[in-house]
């Protein structure tokens, strides 16, 4: 999801890579699972990993957990909100997440974002988000809580790109019918579509990648 702001207003002016520290931490108080409308996007990974933990396909998940938006001119699923609160269907009554095991990405992110150039990304930190007054000094990779950083981050760049590059294309052909037609393609083939839960995901994924550009060239 772009956003069109300036660094200096929402971070700390600095940028970090996963090796460093940074000040972010949890007290449980769940603001960030509420109110956040539209704007946890959700990557196939995020998919893959709801899908394999819950025990459910994409197509549950569509029943009360997700739903669909256009973001940036494609269709992709976000996590839903609901009740009078706008809280995320996977809080509980006391603000634990039903999903931490398997959390979307954005969720492991927060309150740290991602800034991108050069086929690459750097972390930052958003200063006005989290709620929590005095969080502790972590490093980067050990809030991230990935098993496998670097192809996860590898993984980031080339979904991030891929999608930036068809967004491109379709920009610059103006047609809306195409525009659905591409949408919906991206959507079955990389959310609707289930990758094997005992596969690799990561070489999967790059295998639908190349198969993708072939069909959208």
């Amino acid at each position: 999801m772009k956003r069109y702001v300036d660094m200096a207003d929402i971070s700390d002016g600095k940028y970090y890579g996963s090796g460093d520290m940074v000040r972010a931490g949890c007290n449980g108080c769940g603001s960030c699972c509420r109110g956040m409308g539209k704007s946890i996007v959700l990557d196939p990974l995020d998919v893959f990993r709801l899908t394999k933990g819950l025990g459910c396909t994409f197509e549950e998940l569509m029943k009360d957990k997700i739903e669909l938006n256009v973001v940036d001119g494609i269709i992709l699923p976000n996590l839903k909100m609901g009740g009078p609160s706008e809280c995320c269907a996977f809080l509980d009554d006391e603000n634990q997440c039903r999903v931490h095991a398997y959390r979307p990405g954005i969720c492991r992110l927060f309150p740290l974002g991602r800034y991108y150039e050069e086929n690459s990304f750097k972390y930052f930190l958003q200063i006005h988000e989290c709620k929590n007054p005095h969080p502790s000094k972590v490093k980067v990779k050990k809030w991230l809580d990935e098993p496998e950083l670097k192809r996860q981050e590898a993984y980031i760049s080339r979904w991030h790109y891929f999608l930036k590059d068809i967004q491109g294309r379709l920009d610059e052909k103006n047609d809306d019918g195409l525009r659905r037609q591409v949408s919906l393609y991206i959507l079955q083939k990389f959310y609707m579509e289930a990758f094997p839960a005992d596969g690799d995901f990561y070489a999967l994924f790059e295998s639908r990648v190349e198969e993708a550009a072939h069909y959208l060239e």
